[in-house]
């Protein structure tokens, strides 16, 4: 299907979008095409370095607010989640859990920059692609 114009903005051109309609799709080209993507992400995560200029960490933080509000006002679950469990644990559910950080932000649990603890190594290495 079409990737939603309001989407755009979110969203790397790089990015991969796809809603294959056979089996065989996805388990030969994109499942290749995401392995592929992954290693390169992994790639970007093991040589990035953190980011610390106070106007480029608000921006960050402005954008991934605004991908978030984004997030929880087209969740496709909301009519389901609403019809079983009404509009308030609804509403609750997709602010206070799915997509909560901004909340966080506010009772200051995370701050934008910050390295959240992990003394956990990584698992797992990308694999080299050629």
């Amino acid at each position: 299907g079409d990737f939603p114009e309001e989407a755009k903005q979110y969203f790397s051109p790089a990015f991969l979008w796809t809603r294959p309609q056979d089996d065989k799709e996805v388990e030969t080209h994109v499942f290749d095409a995401f392995k592929d993507y992954l290693n390169q992400y992994l790639d970007f995560v093991e040589a990035a370095e953190p980011e610390t200029d106070p106007s480029r960490l608000k921006e960050i933080k402005e954008r991934q607010i605004a991908y978030l509000q984004y997030r929880a006002e087209k969740d496709p679950a909301r009519g389901m989640f609403s019809r079983i469990y009404g509009p308030e644990w609804t509403e609750e559910y997709i602010h206070g859990f799915l997509f909560d950080l901004e909340e966080k932000m506010e009772k200051g649990e995370y701050k934008v920059g910050e390295v959240i603890p992990c003394d956990a190594e990584l698992n797992f290495k990308p694999t080299p692609v050629g």
